[in-house]
């Protein structure tokens, strides 16, 4: 007689076995921030893109969840931009500030 072999174990939702990660994510905080930067307070940017790099490093090292990478990335990608933005709005006020100092003198 012919015996079936068990049934393997059921793969979770995404496709990906369930493994641990010995640190875990700051993708979310990173979108966050970078949704925040945009929204509120554009100093927040910077650091937003600082968290998702760092994010991005350890998904590469893998020691988080590879399935946050997308996560990270756009938070990475939106504070670039908003660092950018940052950077330009600063340089314009110190600009118009130049420009009334040289005209009131």
């Amino acid at each position: 007689m012919s015996s079936i072999p068990p049934a393997p174990p059921p793969v979770p939702p995404g496709g990906y076995p369930a493994q641990q990660y010995p640190e875990s994510s700051n993708a979310l905080l990173a979108l966050i921030l970078s949704i925040v930067n945009f929204v509120v307070c554009p100093i927040l940017a910077p650091i937003a893109w600082v968290i998702a790099s760092k994010e991005l490093s350890a998904i590469d090292a893998g020691r988080r969840d590879p399935t946050k990478r997308d996560q990270a990335n756009a938070g990475r990608i939106l504070g670039i931009i908003g660092t950018v933005l940052l950077t330009l709005g600063v340089l314009f006020i110190v600009f118009v500030l130049v420009i009334a100092v040289a005209s009131g003198a």
